[in-house]
């Protein structure tokens, strides 16, 4: 039952603690809209998303005046289009990246997620013909996102796939050099990718959900901080528990958004996903939760432990008040997005190496990282192997989004304005990866894939 202080308590969250509901996403399945005909399939793709999302901003408007929760995002979340164009007799998937981008524009979203393909275990024609689309796909859109998930802990990692997607990066980068490398920022490599992922980059509707759901992402790093400033010096059970007590309150918060929006639009309420997730303002970030635990700067010794202590306690709290929590759920990393994680970087006391070795503990890996423009291809694929390594013998969600900035060396800074902030760039090995990605081929799954 909510008392005055838990009322209280919940507005000056929102007033002075950037607590906010992060994204309502509608996940939108795409599967009957299968047409031979390329034009015939990218009306149908227009149509049902304009349909089924019609009134998902305003909805999301309402509901944030009526009860004074900040809701940041309306989002749209479809089908892994490499399924839904297969069918089509065509070689060039750009035009149905275009449609979405169109149905976005319409229906007033500020990202549309599924520009997807999942090759964990090999290539499907329409797989190949979406991943070669990709760079010139998210420089002709706005509001697209693209993912492809290369590895699993049930299949290993298709390193054929790690390859090729160093190699479109790349591309993408280059295509959108105009924009600092923009593209690449809307593009995420996965291993274990999730069905029912609220955030972008990427959020795609899962072959295993219905035919519309709405899932919700909450946020609130600026509330974990205000909480852990209350026990100053306290033990670690002090600190995991005050943690959980605070993600349970914000969690119940983006439940009660979930059902309200899921009444409204009649659809179906899907998970809420408690991931605390950053912005580039002061106060909202998780690398000063992990500095306030007692470390002079995020990334030095003892921050992989903190963060662990950090995403085990959110899940916690956030199981005990709601029995839908999904997508990702933990403590999101994202380097441009996080303004002591862009101070720790700028230092260089946050590095690659140690994000990656925080990647094993948190929701989800090396992300929006920007690196020096002239890294390779097979460097970046390289990196892209480590990540999904980690996540496949972890059997957790891992991912990659790195941003090689044409033109830019180690010290320059890429602007992006908004969420996605603004991205030191970061060093990275000199020493070659190149003769290990050519090997290509599978890495076999490991031994926990052996459940049954």
């Amino acid at each position: 039952m909510l008392n005055q202080k838990n009322i209280l308590e919940t507005i000056e969250m929102i007033d002075k603690q950037h607590l906010d509901i992060r994204t309502i996403t509608m996940g939108i399945s795409l599967r009957d809209c299968a047409h031979p005909d390329a034009k015939r399939c990218c009306e149908k793709i227009y149509d049902k998303i304009c349909k089924k999302a019609e009134n998902l901003v305003k909805t999301g408007e309402d509901i944030e005046r009526e009860f004074g929760i900040p809701i940041v995002n309306k989002r749209i979340s479809v089908t892994p289009m490499s399924m839904v164009a297969e069918s089509c007799e065509t070689e060039d998937y750009v035009p149905f990246a275009v449609a979405m981008d169109s149905a976005a524009k319409s229906c007033g979203v500020n990202f549309i997620g599924g520009f997807s393909a999942l090759v964990q275990k090999g290539f499907t024609i329409g797989d190949r013909k979406l991943i070669a689309a990709i760079p010139e796909a998210l420089a002709q859109t706005e509001f697209v996102c693209s993912s492809v998930n290369i590895g699993s802990t049930r299949a290993g990692i298709n390193m054929d796939a790690v390859a090729e997607m160093g190699r479109i990066i790349k591309a993408t980068a280059e295509r959108t050099k105009d924009r600092q490398g923009l593209g690449c920022a809307k593009l995420v490599v996965f291993c274990n990718a999730v069905e029912d992922n609220p955030f972008m980059a990427g959020a795609f509707h899962g072959v295993g959900e219905g035919e519309c759901v709405i899932n919700v992402g909450v946020s609130g790093p600026g509330v974990v901080y205000h909480a852990l400033q209350g026990v100053k010096g306290a033990p670690f059970d002090v600190v995991a528990e005050t943690v959980k007590k605070t993600a349970f309150q914000v969690t119940r918060m983006g439940q009660l958004v979930a059902r309200e929006a899921s009444s409204r639009l009649g659809v179906p309420f899907g998970i809420v996903d408690l991931s605390l997730a950053p912005t580039p303002a002061i106060g909202d970030s998780v690398a000063r939760i992990l500095e306030e635990m007692g470390l002079e700067v995020c990334g030095t010794h003892g921050t992989t432990a903190a963060l662990a202590l950090l995403n085990d306690a959110v899940k916690k709290g956030g199981v005990m008040a709601s029995g839908h929590v999904g997508g990702l759920s933990g403590a999101f990393i994202p380097v441009s997005e996080d303004e002591g994680m862009i101070a720790a970087a700028r230092e260089g006391t946050l590095t690659i190496d140690k994000l990656e070795a925080m990647t094993c503990v948190c929701s989800v890996g090396l992300d929006m990282i920007a690196v020096p423009g002239d890294t390779s291809a097979d460097t970046i694929s390289a990196i892209i192997a480590d990540e999904a390594a980690v996540g496949m013998v972890n059997s957790k969600t891992t991912a990659v989004r790195i941003i090689p900035v044409p033109g830019a060396k180690v010290g320059d800074m890429m602007e992006m304005g908004g969420l996605l902030g603004s991205a030191p760039v970061m060093p990275v090995h000199a020493a070659s990866s190149a003769a290990f990605i050519a090997r290509g081929g599978r890495i076999p799954a490991p031994l926990q894939s052996l459940k049954n």
